[in-house]
């Protein structure tokens, strides 16, 4: 039985949502995409790509995971400053886990703590600005939006 879909989101373009309750803990998708290069997920993105709307995922090993490539129904979660799932990585594959119990017809969240070279100047905070309305929203999906 499928446990998600994905549907119109408040908070941002589209987003996942559960179909049934879910389990604090539970592994509920796997990101998925192509393995790159960030050098080559970085310029197929200027080629091709949406300025401040990516579909990579960051690895530990220093590739990336590109949704836009072969990707899966979990490049769709948004971003929320309080989240209700994490990512957690395992021999090179991200998996999304919820944090606490999910019920059917909630939105799924992840917390996207982004890492961008350009200078953090006005435009680029508005390009990266949080929708997320939660009353600790840090107002960035920026890690070092301070």
């Amino acid at each position: 039985m499928r446990r998600v879909i994905v549907r119109r989101s408040s908070v941002h373009g589209k987003g996942v949502f559960a179909l049934r309750s879910l389990a604090a803990g539970e592994r509920v998708l796997e990101y998925k995409g192509e393995i790159t290069a960030w050098r080559d997920a970085v310029r197929r993105h200027r080629r091709e790509g949406v300025a401040g709307h990516t579909f990579l995922f960051g690895l530990s090993d220093g590739r990336v995971i590109d949704g836009s490539r072969g990707g899966n129904s979990a490049r769709w979660l948004n971003h929320a400053c309080a989240p209700n799932c994490e990512t957690i990585e395992d021999a090179g594959r991200i998996f999304i886990h919820t944090l606490r119990p999910i019920d059917a017809g909630e939105e799924l969240f992840i917390e996207y703590l982004l890492a961008i070279d350009d200078p953090l100047d006005e435009d680029v905070r508005a390009q990266y600005a949080c929708r997320c309305s939660a009353s600790e929203c840090r107002q960035s999906m920026l890690a070092d939006a301070a």
